[in-house]
């Protein structure tokens, strides 16, 4: 059979140092593969974790794009909502509504107390009607009846009415038998 060639100088010194017999050989290989499979697995589970993390931090991230996506939308329809009630129109026929109507010329004082400027009153506008809610339904049983806006302006067509033809000088108000009752501004 196959004998086992004889080592000599060098060779066998080495020979001498490294362990006899194949069965030693494989269990020292048995921890090293133990330890090279423990690495493998932990950096796989290692990469799955830091995969998930990335991944929902995603999903986060979309979430919170979509939200902003949201309150920018909303943020631009309230500017153009203030940006249509601060319209001069919007002002003006709100104004209207309220029953102001536009001033007259300015007088502006010195410093000396002196009067710059001759004021003159602002224009007598012809004064909005506006009535109670009570007052809009019918209470003759009428269905018929015209029903009265409550923002209606008189119209300068009309005939004064013989109390406001006998005294020019005063301005014209409304005869009603009955005094409206100013009604509260909604949202106010």
């Amino acid at each position: 059979m196959s004998r086992k060639p004889e080592l000599k100088g060098r060779a066998a010194r080495l020979a001498r140092l490294l362990p006899a017999g194949s069965a030693r050989g494989q269990a020292a290989r048995a921890p090293f593969v133990l330890l090279v499979v423990v690495l493998l697995g932990g950096g796989l589970i290692g990469l799955l974790v830091l995969n998930s993390a990335l991944s929902e931090g995603s999903f986060q991230l979309d979430d919170l794009k979509q939200r902003t996506k949201e309150l920018t939308d909303e943020e631009q329809a309230l500017q153009r909502d203030i940006d249509a009630y601060s319209a001069p129109r919007a002002l003006q026929r709100r104004a209207r509504e309220l029953g102001m109507v536009p001033g007259g010329d300015p007088a502006f004082l010195d410093p000396d107390g002196r009067v710059k400027g001759s004021p003159s009153p602002a224009p007598a506008a012809a004064t909005p009607l506006v009535l109670a809610p009570e007052a809009l339904t019918p209470t003759s049983g009428s269905p018929s009846a015209p029903t009265p806006s409550p923002y209606a302006e008189p119209s300068s067509a009309q005939a004064p009415t013989s109390a406001t033809a006998a005294t020019p000088g005063t301005a014209a108000t409304p005869t009603t038998t009955a005094t409206p009752t100013p009604t509260p501004t909604p949202g106010r």
